[in-house]
């Protein structure tokens, strides 16, 4: 498969899936039973939302600071922030193209090498995976008789251990053979691997270690906290568990991980959470549209102002040069 045929399925890939489930949500998606909620919502209680939602986005723009100073680079708090906005816009497009667009803004504006900045975009990767993972735990001790019977019904646990074991081997035998090798290709990819690396590693090495894990754990706790208000919008949600509450979260984080922002996927994926609990369909639907519009309506307008901004606040600072 050649590169130009690779470039085409990844963009229509995600586009494709974009479709097919708009086509399927929207054949299913009773209308006249959702419109009533949007009407009667309250959207003091949504804005709320939207508003924990900036907030998580702010803290990861100065978040980057910190990880990118162990290397020398003292980047403008600006630019750190537009750029965290225009990944977020860029990814309603093709599924995470906005981190490539992210590292590039640093080093069309801040010259940091591309390697470097994605490097440490892989790292904040890393330590959100890691706090997920601890949101996931704890929704397992809280909910675990009620999940360990959904995984039991639907999964094989042999074939999970041994699929992550082929996996793993698989990983090593690659790193094994590109260590071996001496070839140009062999000799770019350790290159970027390294620059790669030396970002990765500055969540060690920087000074303000302690601003960094409490900024990432304020990010989640945004998150969590705008999901859990906006459900105070619709009153058939009035008394909804917080076991229910991470399992939708955790769900719909998924979606926006796996395709374009979530879209139409992310409505679903709440409704399926909340079904679980015995939530009527179009209540559970009507909020995952709510949360996933208000969301997404925010980052369309901050990320197409970062877009627009960002080369004439540049600008601005060369001319004071």
């Amino acid at each position: 498969m050649n590169s130009s045929t690779k470039k085409i399925l990844r963009i229509s890939v995600p586009l494709l899936l974009a479709v097919f489930f708009g086509w399927y949500t929207f054949s299913k998606l009773p209308i006249a039973e959702i419109i009533p909620y949007f009407k009667s919502a309250n959207f003091s209680w949504i804005a709320l939302g939207v508003f924990l939602g900036f907030l998580s986005h702010l803290s990861r723009g100065y978040r980057w600071k910190f990880m990118l100073e162990p290397m020398g680079y003292h980047i403008k708090l600006p630019n750190s922030l537009m750029a965290v906005f225009i990944t977020y816009l860029a990814n309603y497009g093709i599924p995470r193209s906005g981190e490539i667009l992210r590292a590039a803004v640093l080093t069309n504006y801040e010259g940091v090498p591309f390697e470097k900045a994605f490097g440490t975009i892989v790292a904040e990767r890393v330590a959100d995976l890691i706090v997920i993972f601890g949101i996931i735990t704890m929704t397992l001790i809280l909910q675990f008789d009620f999940i360990y019977s959904l995984l039991e019904e639907s999964f094989q646990p042999i074939k999970i251990i041994i699929g992550g074991v082929i996996i793993i081997l698989l990983i090593f035998f690659l790193f094994f053979v590109l260590r071996k090798s001496n070839s140009k290709i062999a000799i770019k990819i350790k290159a970027f691997l390294s620059g790669l690396m030396e970002g990765i590693m500055s969540i060690f090495r920087m000074k303000q270690k302690w601003a960094f894990i409490f900024h990432t754990l304020f990010i989640w706790g945004m998150y969590v906290l705008m999901f859990y208000v906006t459900t105070f919008a619709l009153k058939d949600l009035e008394g909804i568990s917080i076991g229910a509450i991470l399992i939708a979260f955790i769900a719909a984080s998924f979606t926006i991980a796996a395709t374009n922002g979530g879209i139409f996927v992310y409505p679903l994926a709440i409704m399926a959470a909340f079904t679980l609990f015995d939530i009527a369909e179009a209540p559970s639907l009507a909020f995952g549209w709510i949360m996933w519009t208000s969301q997404t309506i925010m980052l369309i307008l901050f990320g197409s102002f970062s877009f627009l901004f960002l080369p004439i606040y540049n600008r601005k600072k060369s001319l004071e040069k």
